[in-house]
């Protein structure tokens, strides 16, 4: 259980609009990059986001349009990294998964101690000692889920990229409620 995303998303009781990304893209492949002209730092969900759950491989269609390639050669070392609620996190016992997926996809992946969205002060700190960025405006979020990724990024104060689609179509009543929540938030409504 994510008790971060649980404690996290009472808050959209009180600012609904805490779940609104600032972009919203149908999937990876459109991620416009560079993301920002202010943009230093780019944190990445993986699973569902460029990577089909559960493994460490790069989306086989995000590799031969060349995102990939494009976002490391654009966000390059320490400026890029992997934030999953699996790899990395808690759950991740000695870093396994992490260690392989930044082997796999030669990106380094945050090891914290709470889940998304309640790891921001890991993010801030991780980039803030690489020299990249002390600053949350110039760092983006991408990932597929409203109540992790984009509130996190809007709880930072950085700017939320919203993966519609992912690489395996949503489902869940979770993904429904963030679904229903955001058309009806929505600017574009």
């Amino acid at each position: 259980m994510n008790f971060s995303a649980t404690v996290n998303v009472l808050r959209l009781f009180v600012n609904p609009k805490l779940c609104i990304p600032q972009t919203t893209i149908e999937n990876f492949g459109q991620l416009p990059i560079p993301i920002g002209p202010s943009i230093k730092a780019v944190v990445l969900d993986k699973d569902n986001c460029f990577a089909y759950p559960h493994t460490n491989n790069v989306w086989s269609d995000y590799e031969r349009k060349k995102t990939w390639t494009k976002l490391k050669e654009t966000y390059p070392g320490a400026s890029l990294l992997i934030v999953s609620n699996s790899a990395g996190s808690s759950d991740d016992a000695g870093g396994i998964q992490a260690t392989n997926l930044e082997q796999t996809v030669g990106v380094p992946v945050l090891r914290h101690s709470v889940k998304k969205p309640g790891c921001r002060d890991e993010i801030l700190d991780y980039f803030a000692k690489h020299n990249i960025t002390s600053e949350p405006h110039e760092i983006a979020v991408v990932g597929d889920r409203l109540f992790t990724d984009i509130l996190m990024a809007n709880l930072m104060g950085s700017h939320g990229v919203w993966v519609r689609q992912g690489v395996k179509p949503p489902t869940g009543p979770l993904t429904f409620i963030e679904r229903k929540l955001y058309k009806w938030m929505s600017p574009e409504s």
